[in-house]
């Protein structure tokens, strides 16, 4: 019996009346790890124990720690950690959560146990931690701590990841401890404080796929020396620690390490989209996990389940053994059979080496359909994912299965249209020679906006809501339309818009009205001040009064449309004209050259003569167009 099971005192112990503690696995940054069983339902299960600063937890904390619990138990993916239960136990003080036994060990072992894995392996073993990713991350859900030991490698060949919720039920004054042996895997900004959203599992998977592609993290020593890495460089591309990475692979490894959470892909489903379109080119290495012998009842402390919230990168089971993880092609399994050495009846027996040859003979068939019957007739279904229908083929073609493409492609934010979207069976499984069945995509839904000017509104609303468009609300501006005619939408006609995307409608008030303010007597620079919002025509004009004044307006006052037209007489003085020189011309001729001149003439004359001898005013002054000029004659 070993010695840590011995002294562990939550060994037998039943928690909330239903989990028995039977062995303890792993011990973590934030719990203990054991195999236990389901005494209700007799199933075997794994309960972590949370550590000392938690027991006894209540209030806020334990709200909080159970909303998460919830949450992550909504996560019912096969890639993901199934979660069962969770619960405080009352007696002992101790918080607990129930999940999902996977029994065989962690991505952590299998890089201590292998080193570097080939692209075809790193990529079979990505996929499912980005599948499990994507699913939290389409609802609202980030984990914060994705690290070799919260991937989980069962001996079915699954691949799982586990500690959903848990990373951000913890207080953050404990966290401290924690994040010690997880610091090479956490991004930037949840080092320095700042919000850390799903960019942030995109860097740590990120940092994953380097150390898979390399056999270590980008950066390791003490964490400070870490941290500093983290905050100041750059992760260098994986093919500058070693060779055979593909380009594109290495580009993608790059991109989702950036220090700017920006500058990464948005979310776990982009990276994986991006991640199976690099991996194109790359030759299927699929994971193959040969079920580890069960562990003797007084040997070791594991039992194939790691920590779920994940431990110290010094951590290891409590018997101090590394678990090996077989990764390796499954073999033939030989058959033996047994072949009579004495006749019982007396019977002389056939020559011993025709009994060689029988022997061989049987054993070959027996192990051909042996091999046949468990290994010969299946294959391996590669992904399919992001390819196109002929690279589809060609890959299934190498695996010695067919293609059959459905006859409905579906929409898709991530897959280009005419790639593969879903395959059916899964990437991963097992099958015979009957075809692999793919749905292609139709790329991203968009819905054009159309041109609704000079519509009304009803109609403008009722046209987008059959395009699948949303009205979001209207605003109204002035214009020469008539009122609540649609003059444009925003965004603008033509945008490409996702279904169920909002629209503005601006719409018509009319023709603006604006008062005309009276400007008569006003200098004509203040008269145009005033009538901003109109055009304004300005006519000269002679009259007394001073020049540049206005002296007549059109209109003169009430309303006016705004831009309209106004007319301003404006003063240019007085029209004066010189009169003409006609002293000693005859009264009839003096007459017609001051009527042409443009005045009226009147006549001051004597009985005697017919000469003009004077004129008032004088020749030669001037006087106003169409005033009096008096002749005197005799």
């Amino acid at each position: 019996m070993d010695t840590v099971r011995l002294s562990d005192p939550l060994v037998g112990l039943v928690l909330d009346g239903r989990y028995r503690l039977a062995r303890r696995i792993a011990r973590g940054g934030t719990g203990t790890v054991y195999e236990g069983l389901d005494v209700r339902l007799d199933r075997e299960v794994a309960v972590k124990v949370l550590h000392a600063w938690a027991d006894g937890g209540s209030g806020p904390w334990l709200t909080r720690f159970t909303a998460e619990a919830k949450a992550a138990a909504r996560l019912a993916t096969p890639e993901t950690v199934a979660i069962f239960d969770q619960g405080h136990d009352a007696a002992s003080g101790h918080v607990f959560l129930v999940m999902e036994l996977v029994r065989g060990g962690t991505l952590r072992d299998l890089l201590v146990e292998q080193g570097a894995q080939s692209p075809g392996r790193t990529v079979a073993l990505l996929e499912p931690v980005l599948r499990a990713l994507s699913h939290a991350h389409g609802r609202g859900m980030v984990h914060r701590d994705i690290k070799p030991e919260n991937v989980l490698l069962g001996n079915d060949g699954s691949v799982k990841v586990t500690d959903f919720g848990l990373a951000r039920a913890i207080e953050p004054t404990h966290l401290t401890s924690v994040l010690i042996g997880t610091v090479a895997y956490l991004s930037p900004e949840q080092l320095d404080d700042r919000p850390a959203g799903a960019t942030a599992d995109v860097y740590a998977a990120g940092i994953l796929a380097f150390e898979l592609l390399t056999g270590a993290p980008p950066w390791t020593g003490s964490p400070a020396q870490v941290i500093r890495h983290h905050a100041e460089s750059d992760v260098p591309p994986p093919s500058t620690q070693v060779s055979g990475v593909p380009e594109d692979l290495d580009a993608l490894v790059v991109r989702a390490t950036r220090r700017d959470p920006a500058a990464r892909p948005a979310d776990a489903g982009v990276f994986l989209a991006e991640l199976l379109a690099a991996s194109a080119s790359v030759v299927p290495d699929p994971v193959l996990v040969t079920p580890a012998d069960p562990p003797a009842p007084d040997r070791g402390d594991r039992g194939g389940q790691s920590d779920p919230a994940g431990r110290n990168e010094s951590d290891r089971p409590d018997d101090g053994r590394t678990r090996r993880i077989p990764i390796a092609p499954t073999g033939t399994r030989r058959i033996a059979r047994r072949v009579p050495t004495a006749d019982p009846a007396g019977r002389r027996r056939p020559p011993r080496a025709l009994l060689a040859a029988l022997t061989v003979l049987l054993l070959a068939v027996a192990g051909t359909g042996a091999w046949w019957q468990l290994e010969g007739r299946w294959h391996d279904v590669p992904g399919l994912l992001q390819l196109s229908p002929a690279q589809a083929e060609v890959r299934l073609e190498k695996a010695g299965l067919t293609l059959v493409t459905l006859p409905t492609a579906v929409f898709d934010e991530q897959v280009p249209s005419g790639r593969v979207v879903s395959q059916e069976p899964r990437p991963g499984a097992r099958t015979t020679d009957g075809p692999v069945r793919v749905t292609l995509s139709k790329g991203p839904d968009r819905r054009a906006v159309p041109d609704l000017s000079g519509q009304d509104r009803a109609s403008s609303e009722q046209r987008l809501t059959d395009l699948g468009l949303r009205v979001v609300g209207t605003v109204n501006e002035f214009s020469d339309e008539p009122e609540g005619v649609v003059l444009r939408t925003d965004p603008s006609a033509g945008s490409d818009l996702r279904p169920g995307a909002g629209v503005t409608l601006v719409l018509s008030k009319g023709t603006e009205l604006l008062d005309v303010p009276d400007v008569r007597g006003v200098d004509q620079d203040v008269a145009k001040e005033q009538l901003s919002g109109f055009t304004v025509l300005v006519v000269e004009v002679f009259d007394d009064a001073p020049v540049g004044t206005v002296v007549r307006q059109a209109p003169d006052g009430g309303q006016a449309e705004r831009g309209s037209s106004l007319r301003l007489s404006v003063s240019k003085g007085p029209d004066l004209v010189d009169v003409p020189d006609v002293v000693d011309v005859g009264k009839n001729e003096a007459r017609d050259r001051l009527e042409q001149a443009g005045f009226q003439v009147r006549v001051e004359a004597s009985f005697f003569g017919d000469t003009v001898r004077s004129t008032s005013p004088d020749a030669g002054q001037q006087a106003r167009r169409g005033s009096t000029v008096t002749m005197y004659v005799s």
